[in-house]
């Protein structure tokens, strides 16, 4: 995830849009605002953020704090706050009961007991450690080393068993369930890179046609990747079946975070430009639902799919300080 700083001043755009065209450009979002609560910690940049359904908790990366912060979703409060350097990547895996995070200034992931909030174990990851995937099959996490060009492969205990060099800068990284394959950005390469987690080799690379495909996200169920350029503002959607892109949208400038309701189907693309586009996935494609300027620095988002309820970490919302904009679809 890109690690440069932008100030901010939020501005709130709730109102319900007309549908879109992938290409076209409504200009509201189908979102209305819920909560502001507030987080702990500097004004400063957060990243990743990754839900444990099971707890009812969010895990957000405060980059810049090098702080993970543990929030309830159900009391929408700060639980605990866990130092990680650097932090940028976050994965929660429940039936390990581990949540695994990049510490990227100390080069290395580390594994955190989801119950204490202990680091358990702490690993080498290369020279930029960014995203993270979870493959419950062979129940081992990939771990994107942007710079290094590199995946680095964890066992479930948190442990380095494997590098596997992808031949230029490592964007986000995604398990598709529907082939059992690892799928990562190779953004220097325009390409989208498929792993073996078996052999941990690198079996089939996919020329995307955009610049910097640094986001990524998969639709397992219906056979579907959507791939966000973070040097032309697009989004591609990626046939999995065919290995195609069949699709291409705008966003805002420079795509970041990628966050998918598997409820209603709805896909929501933050930008460093601080702009939101949200999509509804029909069948094998995607209509926009909307897209306008949330807040500066608003690039990451997550959303829980039983509730629907979006998460936007900002790092200075309304009252100058940091806080989590919570939203509902319109």
């Amino acid at each position: 995830m890109r690690a440069s700083s932008v100030a901010s001043v939020i501005f709130v755009l709730g109102a319900l849009t007309t549908c879109a065209g992938a290409s076209g450009h409504a200009t509201s979002l189908p979102l209305r605002e819920v909560a502001r609560v507030a987080l702990p910690g500097p004004s400063n940049r957060f990243d990743y953020t990754s839900i444990d359904p099971t707890t009812n908790r969010l895990y957000i990366a405060h980059m810049n704090a090098s702080r993970l912060i543990t929030f309830d979703l159900r009391q929408r409060r700060v639980i605990r706050s866990i130092a990680v350097a650097g932090v940028h990547g976050v994965i929660a895996v429940p039936e390990l009961h581990r949540v695994f995070a990049s510490a990227t200034d100390d080069h290395a992931a580390v594994t955190i007991d989801a119950e204490t909030g202990r680091v358990i174990a702490r690993a080498p990851a290369g020279s930029y450690p960014d995203g993270l995937a979870y493959d419950p099959v062979e129940q081992h996490v990939f771990v994107s080393d942007e710079a290094g060009g590199i995946e680095t492969v964890l066992n479930a205990k948190g442990a380095r068993i494997a590098t596997i060099a992808l031949g230029g800068e490592a964007g986000n990284v995604q398990y598709d369930a529907g082939s059992r394959r690892i799928l990562v950005d190779v953004q220097t390469r325009d390409e989208v890179a498929v792993i073996d987690p078996r052999t941990n080799k690198l079996i089939k690379r996919i020329r995307v046609d955009c610049q910097s495909d640094h986001s990524l996200y998969v639709d397992s169920v219906r056979r579907l990747a959507f791939v966000a350029c973070a040097g032309d503002a697009k989004l591609l959607t990626l046939d999995l079946r065919t290995m195609k892109v069949t699709q291409a949208a705008d966003v805002g400038s420079d795509p970041d975070v990628l966050a998918f309701d598997t409820g209603n189907r709805r896909l929501y693309v933050a930008a460093e430009s601080g702009d939101v586009a949200v999509f509804a996935e029909h069948a094998h494609t995607l209509a926009k639902l909307g897209q306008s300027h949330l807040a500066s620095a608003a690039h990451t988002v997550a959303v829980d799919p039983r509730s629907h309820l979006v998460y936007f970490p900002l790092e200075a919302g309304s009252n100058g300080r940091p806080q989590l904009l919570v939203m509902k679809p319109a």
